[in-house]
């Protein structure tokens, strides 16, 4: 797909196209729209990936990864985000939100046992923080973990329920966050790593409007025992944990959106330069050239602020009024894109078909990872208001 590529260097347009021409062969349009109707995991595509590699992308050399800065990462997910939404969904979980609390948090032990396998696709993992009554408001959640026992090999018994966990359907393990001292605001989360599979633990998956390949569930926990060992980092540490990734997640959901503004626009544009009406092509029109150009605008400046955030970022920048901003821009504007595409496809977009997917994935961006409307409030806060 031809498009300004801003500066990227020689390895991150190689990034792009590869990533871009691997999953031309392992994930169709034939396939994307049966996943879709069937709610299926991209399974086939995920492994792909694994085999090639890319599941290591942001993850540290020492363990077997590629140690790609932000802008490699931003380039390499709009791309994925251009090419399948559901796809892209199935990376960050494991490999971006999963993968960043081993690196970061776990025991060197646990690094070793499970970021080299998580690499290679034999592991997938999810976070689960959201609740029913907490969804942007993280601290509010009632989810309880007790310690039973001060010893080292002494249990925590999680009780409590968690919603929206994307991808906890297929997951091997996820990051949960409990109370472990419902007194201490947000000083009383603490984060632990439990696997699937533990006892007391169900999973039942969700009927979203989109991005149907990589569903949402709800996550029960009933007594569920998880070893002391597996807490990451202190007791009541979590908060500064879940700080931690939100620049580098609001970087890479604007590059998502970004990504699939690009395919929105494209698919619109073969349909307006082919589709005659009263004997010319539609674009001889005003309007629907002016909504193509409209959508132009809206992708670029979506793409213009997420890479000024990743190079922010790499810089060593405080860039949270970047990326927070980046987010809002491109995620609005992404459905936007969808609207006005829907609205120049007319009944061939309202159809079953790839339009009619993009403009439902698209509703997701300004509500997952924080809404448009508690990023408005950080923004606010930033700018001294």
């Amino acid at each position: 797909m031809p498009y300004k590529t801003f500066g990227f260097s020689d390895d991150q347009i190689m990034i792009r196209d590869n990533i871009l021409g691997l999953l031309g062969r392992v994930l169709p349009a034939d396939e994307m729209l049966s996943l879709d109707k069937t709610s299926s995991f991209p399974e086939q595509a995920f492994q792909a990936m694994a085999a090639d590699g890319w599941l290591g992308l942001p993850i540290a050399e020492e363990y077997g990864g590629a140690g790609a800065s932000n802008m490699d990462m931003a380039v390499f997910i709009e791309a994925m985000g251009y090419y399948h939404y559901g796809i892209r969904s199935a990376f960050m979980t494991t490999s971006i939100y999963g993968a960043s609390h081993l690196q970061y948090h776990a025991s060197e032990a646990q690094r070793q046992a499970m970021l080299p396998a998580l690499i290679k696709g034999q592991l997938k993992m999810c976070i689960a923080y959201s609740e029913p009554d907490s969804g942007s408001d993280a601290a509010g959640i009632r989810t309880r973990a007790v310690r039973e026992g001060p010893g080292p090999d002494d249990d925590y018994v999680i009780n409590g329920q968690k919603i929206y966990i994307t991808n906890a359907h297929v997951s091997d393990w996820m990051v949960v966050s409990a109370k472990t001292d419902p007194d201490a605001g947000h000083k009383g989360i603490s984060l632990f790593l439990v696997d699937s599979k533990t006892p007391g633990l169900s999973i039942h998956a969700m009927d979203p409007l989109g991005s149907r390949t990589s569903l949402p569930n709800e996550v029960f926990f009933d007594d569920v025992r998880v070893p002391a060992a597996n807490r990451l980092g202190e007791e009541g540490g979590a908060w500064p944990m879940l700080m931690r990734g939100l620049n580098q997640e609001r970087l890479l959901l604007a590059a998502t959106s970004a990504g699939h503004s690009m395919r929105i626009l494209e698919l619109a544009k073969d349909f307006a330069t082919n589709r005659k009406a009263f004997g010319q092509t539609i674009t001889a029109y005003q309007a629907v050239s002016h909504k193509l150009a409209d959508m132009h605008m809206l992708t670029e400046t979506a793409r213009l602020a997420t890479f000024h955030a990743a190079r922010m970022l790499d810089q060593g920048e405080d860039a949270v009024l970047e990326t927070t901003t980046a987010k809002v821009v491109a995620t609005e504007n992404n459905f936007k894109v969808a609207d006005l595409g829907m609205q120049i496809m007319g009944g061939a977009g309202y159809m079953a078909g790839e339009m009619q997917r993009l403009f439902r994935e698209a509703r997701l961006g300004p509500i997952g990872g924080g809404t448009s409307e508690i990023l408005r409030n950080v923004i606010g806060k930033r700018m001294g208001l």
